[in-house]
């Protein structure tokens, strides 16, 4: 039962839903300290749903916001909703009427193609729950598989990197370089052109991990953030990748988009020479 002080805000659509949802997300954020009750519905699919919808909204004293791409129910959750006097916002459609408008072009209107199953979507997928299986060195057996594999230290970004060059649909494996534990010996293996190395200025390193000890509530002048340590563990760390003869990126000033852009320029690089390869092999 929903609690009628509370403001309510529906998120309709044809579709899933998440495009309205993050609308009304974005929009309340800006209400500091305000609760709002959100209520996603998805999938509507004809018009008994909408009546039921708006009815339940004008009860509440709600807002709809939906992202509804069939004219034909659009124009009838619009007409139901000025009927029962519902406050209603269209996230679509002032813009595809725009770009209607300014292109000549006529939309689809098919429900869902944001979010449609194609290849592209299913190699995104499958390459975040890559990058999820063989975060900070879980498995090594990941590490043969992988399309990069990112070495460093602790806190140098492994694995946001990883999961954003997984969004890329590139399958990533990262492996935490840390003095008292010797890499896995299928780091070895991988091909050298496989591997990015991170370092970071050590001041910088010290930065982040006091700052890590705090918001976990210790000491931030335990071992973890102390400069001697940190400057054994970056040595060891370049040692390890003079081993492996892999590309280094120092990361102190950089952020993540820049470093995974450094590291997929990298990547399709090797990958064209790899493709080169191939065809010279043939001939």
């Amino acid at each position: 039962m929903m609690n009628k002080k509370v403001p309510v805000i529906y998120a309709v659509s044809d579709s899933v839903g998440e495009t309205a949802e993050s609308v009304i997300r974005a929009t309340v954020s800006q209400f500091v300290g305000e609760k709002f009750e959100q209520v996603r519905v998805p999938y509507v699919r004809d018009r008994e749903q909408i009546d039921q919808i708006i009815n339940e909204a004008a009860e509440y004293n709600a807002i709809v916001c939906y992202t509804m791409v069939s004219p034909e129910l659009r124009e009838h959750l619009i007409d139901k909703a000025v009927e029962k006097d519902v406050q209603i916002v269209d996230v679509l459609g002032p813009m595809i009427k725009a770009i209607e408008n300014a292109t000549g072009l006529l939309p689809k209107n098919k429900a869902g193609l944001v979010h449609s199953l194609d290849h592209e979507y299913f190699k995104r997928v499958e390459a975040v729950e890559f990058a999820v299986k063989y975060d900070d060195g879980k498995n090594p057996l990941g590490l043969l598989k992988a399309d990069i594999v990112i070495v460093g230290v602790s806190r140098t970004s492994k694995t946001p990197l990883s999961m954003y060059l997984a969004h890329k649909k590139i399958k990533v494996a990262n492996v935490p370089l840390v003095p008292e534990l010797e890499p896995p010996e299928e780091l070895f293996k991988v091909p050298p052109y496989k591997v990015v190395g991170l370092l970071i200025d050590p001041y910088k390193l010290n930065d982040i991990r006091s700052a890590r000890l705090k918001i976990m509530g210790l000491d931030s002048t335990a071992e973890y953030a102390d400069m001697k340590r940190i400057g054994e563990e970056l040595e060891y760390a370049k040692g390890i990748m003079r081993r492996i003869h892999c590309r280094i990126i120092n990361v102190s000033n950089r952020a993540i988009e820049e470093t995974a852009g450094i590291i997929l320029d990298y990547y399709h690089r090797n990958l064209e020479r790899e493709e080169q390869n191939k065809e010279e092999e043939k001939e």
